[in-house]
């Protein structure tokens, strides 16, 4: 199985709620099978930086890829997307869930 990470940025005019935004992206990629968390070697739940995303499965990185877009375009916002495969995957910081 492979993991992918994912980010999402969007270009959202200043006017705009931008949390009311990221949450229908959020929503929209939760729907195509991404999650906001990652586990560590201890099995804890932790939460992923803002417009980052994991996905697990058996799986093509233009899957992912695709699957992101499809969820950009529901927020009927232009984005930057970059999808990594996912080998082997240090961090700092992050907040467990």
């Amino acid at each position: 199985m492979a993991r992918f990470t994912t980010r999402v940025e969007l270009h959202i005019e200043e006017d705009e709620d931008r949390s009311e935004v990221y949450d229908i992206l959020h929503e929209a990629m939760e729907d195509e099978g991404f999650a906001r968390t990652i586990k560590d070697s201890d099995g804890k739940t932790l939460k992923l930086p803002d417009a980052e995303y994991n996905y697990e499965g058996v799986i093509t990185i233009g899957e992912v890829l695709a699957k992101a877009k499809s969820a950009a375009t529901t927020t009927e916002h232009e984005s930057e997307i970059l999808v990594t495969e996912a080998i082997h995957r240090k961090w700092h910081g992050l907040k467990k869930r």
